[in-house]
Order: C-alpha cells, then structure tokens, then sequence
C-alpha cells in the first residue's frame, strides 16, 4: 500500500484504477506472471459477459467502490507510514482484487458473487494489512446483522498476524467504534447492538459458530483442510459469506494448500468452471530465471511498495550465494512452491498417477506383498501392500496410531485423516499401538481372498506379533534397515514414479510422508530414507521400499527362493 495515489475524474476512480491495472495486465504493459494475467483477463471477458441477459452476474462500480474507499479511511498500523498517522492508499493491484472480490454480485439476488477467494502474495506484499481490513468491513459495512468474523490459523501467533492490526485499525479510529457502536476488546473486536464480532481463532469454531467472514492466514501450514471445510460449512446460514485465504507458498506438495493452488490454476485455465471462487496467484512463470529483477516484479506486486527492491536484491544474493538459503527465498520471497529440503521423491509426478477410483478389492485373487514398518509403540505404523500392475506396481497403504497419540493439539492432520469418510488412519485405543489389530487385518486381507506372499517387516520391531504370523503360515522376511538394503529399491522407487508405473488412489497419508522422505547419496551414490524432522513421519514409503526391495529379489533369485529360505536380512 503506498501513500499517494493520482486523482481520477471518475465517478467510481478506484473501480477505474482496477479495471485499468486488468488491462495492462493483459496487453503485457505490467509485468506478470501466467495466473495473474489469466485472473485479469477473466474479470474482463466477464465484464463483457455481463451484458448479456443470459450471464448470472453482474459488476457493481458503486459496491465495488464503497469497499475501496472504506479501506482508505483505515490507518496503518506500523512502519513509517504508521509513524506519520497515514491512512491506507491501495495500489492498482489492490483496487483489482478489492473490485473483484466485492463488485461482482448475482444478478438473481443482488448477493455477492465471491463466497471464496484463494489469494497467494510473497511476503512484505501488505496482505495482512489488506485483509485486516477486509475483516473489519466484514463485521460492519458488509451489512450482515450479528456477523462473526475469524482470524484463522494453526498458532496464535498467526491467527494475530491479521487480528492485531484490525484491532490497532479500530482503536485509531474514533470514527469507526462510534458510528458502528464497536467496542475494542483486549481479544476481540464485538458489537453489543446485534452481537456482530471479530477475533482470532485458533484451530476448528465451536458448535454453534456460523462465520460470515473466516480469513485463513498462511494456508500453506495446515496438514489439512479440515479447518477450512470447518469454516465453509459453519457458512451455510449466511446469505453472502466470504472464505478469505491468503498465504504464501510452501514446501507440503502434499497439503491442502497446494491443491487449492492447483485447482484455482484449472478455474483460471477455464479447464473447471466454478463462478464463486475468485483466485489471484502471484508467483513467476515457470521459464523465468529466479536469478533476474524480472522475476522480483512479476511475483511482488507492491515492489518498491511496501517490500523495497533493494531488500529483495539482497535476498536473492544471499540465495545465489548459499544454496541453503534458496528454498526459503524461492518460497516467502517467488511464491514458488518447493518440496522439503533434499526431498527425494518427485511429488507432482506421484499425484499425476493418482486414480481415486482404483480399488483395493479389485485386486482380490492376486498375489501380493506386504511391507510392515511398525515403528515405535506410541507412534504412527504403517502397512503396505503391493501388487504387479501393468508393467509397474499398485500400492495401497493402511495407518495405524493410538488415540493419545491423535488426539495431542498438535497432531490436527492425524485427526483429519482418522475422521475423513475413507478413514484414512485407523485409530487404536490406548496409548499404545494395538498390534493386534494389525495382525488381524493381515488375517482378514486372506481370508479376503488376496494372496499374500510374503510380509516384509524390520526385525528390530512387533516380534511376537510376526511369530503369531508365522505361526499363521505367513512367510515373514526380514529387511533390516541398512543402506544395501534400502539404496536400490529407493532408486527403484523413484523411478517407478517419475515414469507413473506406481498406480495408488490418491491416499494424502502416504503423500504427505512421500513429501518427508530426504535423500542425500554417498561418495557411491547410495542413497537412504530419512526426514528433515521427527515430525515428518515417512513410516509409509519405508514400508513400500520393503515391498520393491522383495519384488527386486524375487527378480533376482526366481521363485524357488521362497521354499528354501525363511527369515534372511536382504542384501541387494
């Protein structure tokens, strides 16, 4: 947000700074990158659109403009511009998204059009600043009688990134508490008159919550959507809601964030029509050089702004200079999305092979094998099994975790996945994972009808549960976690993925712990599973490794392996 602005003749100036920001978007005069100019132009072929009888919606210049012009009356909150009492001044950028997001109306019902927006900016790009003061809208010009607005995050910290200057935004404005009757709380911002409020909120609303405006901060956090489907259905009494997701990239390829990204790109693309999702995506386009100025003007819309381009220059020499600095530059500073540090596994190219119709069931007759990594007893255990498939392989993987272990605050994924209508994690009860439940379901996989050939397992770990196995006529091998053990099947693995012959539904578990697995080969190139930190959980993929470790000696050895030898450590 700067400080000067040049006058507009117009009735309506900032509808007319937006629209004209479209245009120069799209005719290439402002740098941007793909889905920038895609959003610029679906407001302009809708502009057009609109004139005809038959199109849905309808822009409003007038609704569009009271919505610029009540941010302008708000202060900023810190900075120099903070320090001198300045008032907020948008920026052609900001008037675009601020006419989009609130001039397009339903022309059914005059409601607004937008009940979500999926907004993406760097860091120092004044998105909290902006959406603060969309929250206080929300709770006051939007209209809504006993409107509940939400700071949304995963941490207090974060949840307070847009919270704490909407609260400093009201307190400096005398004007704003009078005419709206608000008063200021030390955690909330409320109205006695219809019990209209804004606050932070931590995690998933209470029963009873029914936001008019929740504003999600830093998206890219979340292991999963669960406070955001939480949000959108506490919704369905509003008339005119609005979901307000603002975030940088990040490194979870596996998280709901990314796949917002990836389903706003196919809104943008016109490859899936939904009228209600307004997206903005500032980033780079995938052949710019990081390295150039370029790329800083295309992914940083207030460059010069609010995020001075020396400051950026200085980030992207750090990053030049220290490869390690380069993920998190490309992220906070590009909005690039990256995978974690060293991560071994492409993750684009295992969802691309991702077919949520394939069935375990189907695979009933056929033979298979099952890799166990049990882990510890109070944490996750994972089984997989695998079967031949069409030239590669088809994985399904099921989780195991005790109910104190789902149930810590800081395990909200777990719980997504355990109460998700797959049920993706299988809780046990106790503190203590339940091997009895994993042995009975290897039971139950035969009595089935799938053919299990063998159960790769790692020694260390559930003895006497693989003794109930074998008791059971399972053959049980031992694959114990050694580097000779794990480096081809990894590399295999990889392989398998990058030319799509692993076939699996689509299961978030095992993509979210794919994304964990880090790799760095040895002077002989060998290479071995690790993860980054103790919560990046991979218990799924070592598993599958045990799988490709068993298919890659039954390759080697033939079939007769199987009557002659019993445990054995597998040295391939």
């Amino acid at each position: 947000m700067s400080r000067t602005r040049s006058p507009r003749s117009a009735d309506y100036p900032h509808v007319e700074v937006g629209n004209h920001y479209a245009k120069d978007v799209v005719n290439g005069k402002i740098p941007a990158c793909k889905w920038v100019r895609l959003a610029c132009k679906r407001h302009l072929d809708n502009l057009e659109a609109s004139k005809k009888a038959e199109y849905p919606y309808r822009f409003d210049p007038k609704a569009a403009e009271k919505w610029c012009r009540f941010l302008e009356l708000l202060p900023h909150t810190k900075g120099e511009w903070a320090r001198r009492g300045e008032k907020l001044k948008l920026e052609p950028w900001q008037c675009f998204k601020t006419i989009c997001l609130f001039g397009w109306l339903r022309k059914q019902d005059g409601l607004r059009r937008f009940r979500k927006a999926l907004i993406l900016e760097p860091r120092k790009n004044a998105k909290s600043t902006w959406a603060a003061g969309v929250g206080l809208g929300m709770m006051s010009i939007d209209g809504d009688h006993g409107a509940e607005v939400y700071s949304g995050a995963t941490t207090e910290k974060q949840a307070w990134e847009v919270f704490k200057p909407a609260r400093l935004m009201a307190m400096k404005t005398p004007a704003f508490v009078q005419h709206y009757g608000v008063t200021v709380g030390a955690k909330n911002i409320h109205r006695l008159a219809d019990g209209s409020k804004f606050e932070p909120l931590i995690g998933d609303p209470g029963d009873g919550a029914s936001p008019s405006c929740a504003i999600v901060d830093e998206y890219h956090e979340h292991a999963t959507d669960r406070m955001v489907d939480t949000m959108e259905t506490g919704m369905g009494a509003r008339e005119q809601p609005l979901l307000l997701i603002i975030t940088t990239a990040g490194d979870n390829l596996s998280g709901p964030c990314f796949a917002a990204v990836q389903d706003a790109e196919k809104v943008l693309e016109g490859v899936v029509e939904n009228d209600e999702l307004f997206a903005l995506i500032y980033t780079v386009d995938k052949e710019d050089d990081w390295s150039s100025d370029l790329a800083l003007r295309k992914a940083n819309p207030n460059y010069d702004v609010s995020v001075k381009g020396e400051f950026l220059r200085a980030r992207q020499r750090d990053a030049k200079q220290n490869p390690r600095k380069l993920g998190v530059f490309k992220t906070k500073h590009l909005n690039m999305w990256v995978q974690a540090r060293n991560a071994y596994f492409d993750i684009q190219k295992w969802q691309e092979s991702a077919n949520p119709k394939l069935k375990l069931e189907a695979f009933k007759g056929q033979s298979c094998r099952i890799g166990l990594d049990l882990a510890s007893t109070i944490d996750i255990a994972a089984m997989e099994l695998t079967f031949e498939h069409e030239g590669g392989y088809a994985r399904f993987g099921r989780y195991y975790l005790p109910e104190a272990t789902i149930e810590l605050p800081e395990n909200q994924h777990y719980r997504g996945w355990r109460d998700a209508p797959e049920q993706w994690i299988t809780q046990t009860d106790g503190d203590m994972i339940d091997y009895v439940t994993i042995r009975d379901d290897i039971l139950g996989l035969r009595d089935q009808g799938f053919l299990i050939d063998e159960i790769a397992f790692d020694p260390h770990q559930a003895h006497m549960m693989m003794a109930e196995l074998r008791d059971e006529g399972f053959e049980t091998i031992e694959v114990r976690p050694l580097v000779l053990n794990f480096s081809p099947a990894m590399k295999q693995m990889d392989g398998l993925i990058r030319s799509h012959k692993i076939a699996h539904n689509g299961d978030p578990v095992f993509t979210w712990m794919l994304s964990n697995v880090v790799a760095k080969a040895d002077a002989k190139d060998n290479v071995y599973p690790r993860k980054d930190r103790e919560q990046n959980k991979i218990d799924g993929p070592v598993a599958h490794m045990m799988c490709q470790a068993r298919w890659m000696s039954a390759e080697a050895e033939g079939p007769s392996v199987y009557e002659t030898r019993g445990i054995l450590e597998i040295e391939v």
